[in-house]
């Protein structure tokens, strides 16, 4: 158990190692705590020797270890009200009436990731839940339409095509061939029922069936792949954190490799959790912060990744904002 002036002198060198990237000195701690710099330096060996705090090898200043950070979310940290500037740019978007859920959760993520150099992530209900209910073709003109592709779960997603000299009388018998035949398959597995089902008969029902089908086959593969979005991987790169090009790669590599990812999707409860170091998965000096939204025809996981170093209240002030708006 702290005293209340360690639990301060902790909670002040996390605050002010998560602004600066900087080892705090005692220095630094005596103007603000008023007191003797050995009294300064005692209280932050005892920190040391608790696990909380460590002393980096370039300054006599100290910084938080994994421990400290996990202490400083669970004990120290202080609920903080929204930015109000940060607030009214996440209105605008949830606003927009002419913006559908999925592209409300898109640009939020993206304008996050924007304000705080960190990686957004959104993770959908498992494609492999989802099956498919219905297609449906809408035209718009000769040689353009959309493709409507509806989910069980009353999930839709439309997809603008372009077809060059194809009738939509072809376009329509196609439609009904995919209706017919994979109704009812999982999302995942529809681009390969598309090979082996349809690839091989279409050819006997449509004239221009090579053009269509490969339409058709992109409109599957991309509804499937966007179970997962990821926003502003790049900036990982400003961080001084990560200026390792070995550490980078590895980063990288996991951000990109959907099973590490889907493992963020894994808790069951509705609450922000939030994964310092070791415990994210990713690197051990990363932390993810994330919780899982519910509506009434879709679910997922919306996920901040940055370094331990990060501002976890106002991250998770967002987070809570998106996370209510979502589910209004």
């Amino acid at each position: 158990m702290l005293t209340k002036r360690q639990n301060n002198i902790l909670k002040m060198i996390v605050e002010q190692y998560i602004k600066l990237a900087k080892p705090v000195s005692s220095k630094l701690l005596c103007k603000h705590f008023k007191c003797s710099s050995a009294t300064i330096r005692s209280e932050m060996a005892s920190l040391e020797e608790l696990g909380l705090l460590e002393k980096t090898h370039t300054s006599s200043g100290r910084i938080p270890s994994e421990n400290g950070y996990r202490y400083y979310v669970d004990h120290l940290m202080e609920f903080k009200k929204m930015d109000l500037e940060d607030m009214r740019k996440l209105q605008i978007i949830f606003k927009n009436h002419e913006l559908v859920l999925s592209d409300c959760i898109s640009k939020s993520l993206q304008l996050i990731s924007d304000m705080t150099s960190y990686t957004s992530i959104v993770l959908g209900t498992s494609s492999h839940e989802n099956l498919l209910k219905q297609i449906d073709v809408v035209p718009l003109d000769e040689s353009q339409l959309i493709v409507l592709v509806v989910t069980d779960k009353g999930h839709v997603e439309h997809k603008n095509l372009k077809l060059e000299d194809v009738s939509l009388d072809e376009v329509k018998k196609t439609v009904n061939l995919i209706n017919k035949l994979i109704i009812g398959t999982p999302i995942d597995e529809i681009s390969t029922k598309l090979e082996y089902e349809i690839k091989p008969i279409i050819g006997q029902y449509v004239n221009q069936h090579e053009q269509i089908y490969n339409a058709f086959y992109t409109v599957f593969t991309d509804f499937q792949n966007q179970n997962i979005n990821i926003v502003g991987k790049n900036n990982i790169l400003k961080q001084p954190e990560f200026s390792n090009v070995d550490k980078i790669r590895d980063i990288f590599n996991k951000l990109e490799d959907h099973e590490t990812l889907e493992q963020i999707s894994e808790d069951d409860d509705n609450n922000i959790n939030i994964y310092i170091g070791r415990e994210s998965h990713i690197d051990d000096d990363m932390t993810v912060i994330k919780t899982k939204f519910k509506t009434a025809n879709d679910e997922g996981t919306i996920a901040i990744i940055g370094p331990k170093r990060m501002e976890y209240d106002r991250v998770v002030s967002m987070l809570e904002f998106i996370k209510e708006n979502i589910e209004r």
